[in-house]
């Protein structure tokens, strides 16, 4: 099979079958084995490895402070070139393309994985290389005997060791040391199946059941729905009522508009109608063969061409240019009738003023064409009626359906075009004859067009209705035979598709260009929605479900409403379910919540769940998304996760009460750890070892601790928790346990809903200690405190400290590995950060000193960890967002983001910029007084007197107080100042000599204008201080006060 053929995989080794392009890089960089060195050697810069930093990060420290050899402008365009990938199938081969003199930062990712440039042909060579080794009696290989075939079968020279290691390490998620060929198969299968799952979860779409439905009272049915360029829906009964609805289905107006017929005549019945926006007007086919035009503000009528053929079925309009028109119909006879009008608006006016019939002004078909300013073409195209018609402007081109099968779709020209050789015809005949034949065309004799100037779609029972999008260069067609047929619209020989799922005729059909999307609804009142490029339905809205009953008679897809339109016996809407979509500067990570997050270091990865049971792997040294796979505990929602010692295995806990282990590097489940009856929800876990043996332990609302082993030799895909600790079942919690801690080597913690902390001994399964939260003076302020207690005193309460200045909850703590600094992020999203390393050592009760706050989101904190080795802090909310900051507190970046960053390139951080939705937050607005509503206008007028009891708080009680106090200047010393620097003169002689010389050019000989400035001296603040009260400066930018103050008083 060619590599560059892409087929809909069926096999699994179809599935992984990818194209094998040569990276760019291979051409820049020097040959292996040769002397010379690498790009990335030849700068200084550290190359990207996997393995463990040391705890002390003091590699990393030299790495932040090394130079990069591009200047910082330069390394930030470099990667903001690189943009984020939204699709990561494995035959994608786009790469990063770099000039020979330039590199990117070290831990980019300038290069593919090994997994995605993978070809079927490799496989085979992968296969047969793990063959010979079993041969030679090695089952498993090692990484060393990994590295030779990955080297030898891919033959890839630009292969890095690292890359190897870390395709090593993602197979041996368990960590023995070696892989097989059914883990590397494994493997490679499941990641291929998760991307297709996450491609197909991204297209999820669903319309909102039931439908709104608006019955309408009895009577003809609707024959069309049509949109104005106001978003008013227009409708039009067979007995010529006239609605307009608003686009949530609220009647605005009802009127028929036909003229009342005497008793005993045959009443006049509507054919079809179309809007002519641009003039006004509603046009109206009737049963009488006659095109009426109506106002379209107050639908009074305007004029009527009648006299036509025959019945005109369908009709349709587009304005073609300035003053200018084609009115196009099918009729009975399988007819297209085509109407060119230039200077429409005359036109009509003249019409408008000829004798009237049954009070609408007349003109037949006959004398309308005699116009110069209107052109009439009449094409015999099918050979039965016309089920729809429609004119395009861009191509331009006519299109017909009927349900005649030879003709069935008729794609053909307006104008005839010049047929050299039917012209060459002509000219023998006259030669031979010796004079022209002539030929009488009238009204009543259509014209055949010729071969060369239309497509023919012969199709299966014909066509009911179809449509045609030029940009994707698509045509779908849909009739009695319940398909629905994909096509080219240059190719009529064979459709490119076939969507099969309806089981009644197609009535309505409507490409969706913006969402990639077929609408589709069969005369059963099934509403179907389908991706274009899978070719799959997305979406099935049964009439059961969607309560739409009655004969179909009319749709319309409006993108304005993003809904369906279905008439029937009564008028429904069928609203697509759609989320608030990220606007302007907002970016998202997720489409959901996010519950929880994590950082992996073997793989410098960072992991986010959500709300809907997805799981993002994120790069944390670009910000791009690596892996995603969703349904990991089916609808319920992921509460807590964490890692394994090694950090290839993900732990994740739901509300469903399970655990699961994930090699969450391709979304495989390895194990589900449960109870044998239906668990509640767990809120957190931990994963912890005693002495040799590994555990995982879960707490939830059932107040009891589950303890897991976790053992290679349990093969059980499901495993039950150890027997419960004794104390546990009689001293345990009385509430719903919440979250977890654990001090190596034997200590655990776990807190309750009712401030209740237990010590629990690992070892003996008894408890150390338990301590109940003190309750400070305000009992509705005890979660706003971080409290310090002595463990291994029996629970000794120390000292705590509100840590919330907005008084709002505390949600998630982080320490430092050297115990220096305490993270705490509360409710709203802001971080508080302090200094604990002296705090609680001495009988003292002194708060820490706060180091730094900031926002770092606009709702609540649900994910806070410290990446000591990278000195970064990993955040995550409900406001469906992860980010990651500096330890100072600068923003890096928001994972999802179209620019990416580099970690150890400042440049590429979004720092000073903040994340814009923080930015225009109301509770990120500065503080005062008078948006608080402390003070009174009277007060903020009084606050000048220094006498004044308005304000009774001191400086030095003020939380806002002033280190430097602002220069004042009284409006008397800046005019003497203006005065006696430029202009002495006064008087109408000073506007004068200013004006006179304004024209005039400039001087050059004489001094600058910035010779004249004056300088001051500029008082050198701290970096950091707190915000200034202005109140206490004199000056309040949030009122302008027009009394008159006396510069005595300044």
């Amino acid at each position: 099979m060619p590599l560059g053929k892409k087929n809909r995989p069926t096999s699994a080794q179809g599935k992984i079958e990818t194209q094998t392009v040569p990276s760019i890089l291979t051409e820049t960089e020097p040959v292996r084995g040769t002397t010379g060195h690498s790009p990335l050697r030849q700068t200084g810069q550290r190359r990207h490895s996997y393995e463990v930093p040391s705890a002390g990060g003091s590699e990393l420290g030299d790495d932040r402070t090394e130079k990069s050899p591009n200047p910082d402008w330069l390394e930030r365009e470099l990667l903001r070139q690189e943009h984020r990938r939204y699709s990561f199938a494995l035959g994608d081969t786009k790469l990063t393309t770099q000039q020979h003199n330039i590199t990117y930062p070290a831990s980019s990712l300038s290069k593919l994985k090994i997994e995605q440039r993978v070809s079927l042909e490799n496989l085979k060579k992968l296969k047969q290389a793990f063959e010979d080794f079993e041969k030679a009696g090695t089952r498993s290989l090692g990484l060393s005997q990994f590295r030779l075939i990955i080297r030898k079968c891919l033959g890839l020279r630009d292969i890095s060791d690292a890359q190897i290691h870390e395709l090593f390490m993602k197979i041996d998620y368990s960590g023995q040391g070696s892989v097989e060929w059914d883990e590397f198969c494994t493997y490679m299968q499941l990641e291929y199946t998760e991307k297709e799952e996450s491609v197909i979860r991204s297209k999820q779409v669903a319309f909102a059941l039931p439908a709104s439905i608006k019955p309408l009272s009895h009577g003809e049915p609707i024959l069309r729905i049509h949109p104005t360029p106001d978003g008013t829906i227009v409708t039009v009964r067979e007995d010529g009522t006239v609605s307009y609805w608003s686009s949530k289905l609220q009647l605005r107006k009802s009127k028929s508009v036909f003229h009342e017929r005497p008793i005993g005549r045959t009443p006049k019945w509507a054919t079809d109608f179309t809007i002519m926006p641009q003039y006004n007007k509603l046009i109206i086919g009737t049963g009488d063969r006659e095109i009426q035009l109506y106002e379209l503000s107050s639908l009074e009528p305007y004029c009527q061409l009648n006299s036509l053929e025959t019945v005109p079925l369908k009709l349709d309009y587009c304005y073609t240019g300035p003053d200018e028109c084609v009115i196009v119909y099918g009729d009975v006879q399988g007819c297209v009738n085509i109407i060119l009008m230039t200077s429409v608006g005359e036109t009509l006016r003249l019409w408008k003023k000829l004798p009237r019939v049954e009070n609408v002004p007349s003109i037949g078909i006959d004398h309308a064409v005699q116009s110069p300013n209107m052109t009439y073409i009449r094409w015999k195209v099918h050979q039965d009626w016309v089920t729809e018609v429609k004119y395009f402007k861009s191509v331009p081109v006519v299109a017909s359906t009927s349900n005649h099968e030879a003709s069935a779709l008729v794609i053909g020209c307006i104008l005839p075009s010049t047929n050299i050789e039917q012209q060459m015809r002509e000219i023998k005949e006259v030669c031979r004859e010796g004079k022209p034949k002539k030929v009488a065309v009238g009204l009543g004799s259509p014209q055949q067009r010729a071969a060369c100037d239309q497509t023919v779609f012969p199709i299966y029972k014909g066509v009911m209705t179809f449509d045609i999008c030029k940009i994707p260069n698509l045509l779908v067609t849909g009739g009695m035979d319940r398909l629905i047929r994909m096509w080219n619209p240059y190719v009529p020989g064979r459709p490119t598709g076939i969507l099969k799922g309806h089981s009644a005729p197609i009535f309505y059909l409507h490409i969706s260009t913006e969402d990639s999307r077929i609408f589709s609804v069969s005369t059963d009142n099934t509403a179907r929605i389908w991706d274009i490029q899978d070719q799959t339905c997305l979406f099935a809205a049964h009439p059961k479900a969607s309560l739409l009953h009655g004969d179909l008679s009319a749709c319309l897809y409006s993108s304005a409403v993003k809904g369906l339109y279905i008439a029937t016996d009564s008028f429904a809407l069928l609203s697509l379910k759609t989320k608030a979509e990220p606007q302007g500067c907002f970016v998202m990570s997720h489409k959901e919540v996010v519950l929880c997050c994590g950082y992996s270091v073997e793989f410098r990865q960072v992991v986010s769940c959500t709300e809907g049971s997805v799981i993002k792997i994120w790069d944390v040294d670009t910000g791009n998304q690596v892996f995603e796979y969703g349904g990991a505990h089916g609808l319920s929602a992921i509460t807590c996760m964490t890692f394994d010692p090694k950090g290839r295995r993900l732990v994740t806990g739901g509300r469903d009460g399970c655990l699961k282990i994930w090699n969450f590097n391709n979304g495989h489940c390895l194990k589900t750890l449960s109870r044998e009856n239906e668990g509640a929800e767990i809120s957190d876990c931990s994963y912890l070892q005693v002495h040799r043996n590994s555990f995982i332990i879960s707490v939830g609302w059932d107040r009891r601790i589950d303890v897991y082993l976790d053992s290679p030799e349990d093969t059980h895909h499901v495993q039950r928790p150890q027997p419960s600790w004794q104390d546990d079942l009689r001293k345990g919690h009385r509430e719903d346990i919440l979250c977890i801690a654990q001090c190596p080597p034997y200590l655990l913690a776990t807190g309750s809903y009712d401030g209740e902390i237990i010590v629990w001994n690992l070892v003996s399964g008894h408890i150390q200690c338990r301590f109940l939260s003190p309750l400070p003076p305000h009992s509705e302020d005890a979660h706003r405190h971080v409290h310090f207690w002595n463990v291994l005193n029996g629970g000794k309460f120390l000292t705590s400290f509100k840590v919330s200045r907005l008084q709002q909850q505390i949600t998630k703590l982080a320490v430092t590995q050297d115990d220096c600094l305490l993270f705490a992020a509360d409710h709203v999203g802001y971080i508080y950060v302090y200094d604990i390393e002296q705090c609680a050592l001495t009988l003292e009760q002194k708060p820490p000193n706060t180091v730094n706050f900031w926002r770092a989101h606009i709702s609540s904190i649900t994910g806070l960890q410290i990446i000591e080795n990278d000195r970064v802090l990993l955040t995550s909310s409900t406001d469906c967002t992860v980010r990651l900051w500096s330890i100072h507190g600068e923003f890096i970046g928001t994972f999802g983001q179209p620019e990416r960053w580099s970690l150890h390139t400042e440049s590429s951080w979004k720092h000073p910029a903040v994340p814009y939705e923080v930015l225009i937050d109301p509770l990120s607005m500065p503080s005062h007084c008078m948006l608080e509503g402390k003070l009174t206008m009277s007060d903020v007028f009084s606050s000048g007197s220094t006498g004044s009891t308005g304000n009774t708080r001191t400086e030095s009680e003020s939380p806002n107080k002033v280190r430097h106090p602002l220069p004042s200047f009284s409006d008397r010393e800046i005019e003497e100042e203006i005065n006696s620097s430029f202009y002495p003169e006064h008087g109408k002689w000073l506007r004068h000599e200013i004006f006179k010389h304004a024209n005039k050019t400039l001087n050059h000989g004489g001094p600058k204008a910035y010779h004249t400035l004056k300088y001051f001296d500029v008082v050198d603040a701290p970096t950091t201080c707190e915000k200034p009260d202005l109140s206490l400066a004199g000056i309040d930018p949030f009122i302008a006060s027009s009394v008159d103050e006396k510069p005595s008083g300044i």
